[in-house]
């Protein structure tokens, strides 16, 4: 009976994590530049002292869904979309180098370049700053102009070129923070043959209904999990009561 016990508390607890990655989808449906993530079961042996007389269940996200997202047209200057695949290059929180579709930028009180989530955009030398402008706009090979203040009509300033990068999906993974980085703290090289869509940005490629979907799959996997914890209990009162003394 603990044989049973033991694999379906282990489904039924992995099953939680993996709806919990699918509300995580669902929760980002609507996020800018989000990559949903994949998930999979599989059986594990229990290792130990002895041979492997037990198995686990063992949910896991072995990979990042990468296929395109539609692009939703803004008509917002600061609002841009990679194409053909491609990432902006952000300052992530520690500091290092990261990478993102979210292309919905703003300049902040400090007049850095920063994407949604509040991340600094990377330039050919670093995070972008801006001096103060009337207006800015972003080239389809990400070079950042502005329209100094004061100056006439036409004359435009270029400021920096955002860094876009390809790197091969195989070597990047995605981080807690929703961020994609390259194994062992690795910087991509720019990539000069992208190109991004100005006044667009890159819609979340989450897919609602399948999500809806593995959802209800994975509460009736867990009322399944749960009977059979109800039956080995179940089965094992029925086996003490048997060698019980009258």
């Amino acid at each position: 009976m603990d044989r049973m016990l033991y694999v379906a508390m282990s489904g039924a607890k992995e099953t939680l994590i993996a709806q919990a990655n699918v509300n995580n989808n669902l929760a980002n449906a609507n996020t800018t530049g989000f990559l949903s993530d994949l998930n999979q079961f599989r059986s594990m042996p229990a290792f130990g002292s002895g041979h492997p007389t037990r198995v686990f269940a063992l949910d896991e996200k072995p990979a990042t869904d990468f296929s395109k997202a539609a692009v939703q047209y803004t008509g917002r200057d600061l609002d841009i979309a990679v194409k053909g695949g491609g990432w902006l290059a952000l300052q992530a929180r520690d500091g290092g180098e990261a990478y993102s579709r979210r292309g919905d930028l703003r300049v902040d009180e400090n007049g850095l370049l920063v994407a949604g989530n509040d991340l600094p955009v990377i330039g050919n030398g670093g995070p972008i700053a801006l001096p103060p402008f009337e207006k800015i706009d972003i080239g389809v090979d990400g070079t950042v102009s502005i329209r100094p203040l004061g100056a006439a009509g036409d004359q435009l300033a270029v400021v920096d070129r955002i860094k876009l990068v390809a790197p091969q999906y195989d070597r990047i993974k995605k981080g807690d923070d929703g961020l994609f980085r390259l194994p062992d703290g690795e910087v991509a090289q720019a990539d000069a043959n992208q190109r991004v869509v100005s006044g667009a940005l890159l819609a979340s490629n989450v897919n609602v209904v399948n999500e809806l979907v593995d959802m209800i799959e994975l509460s009736r996997r867990f009322e399944l999990q749960v009977k059979m914890m109800k039956s080995a209990e179940e089965g094992a009162e029925a086996a003490a009561s048997i060698v019980r003394p009258i």
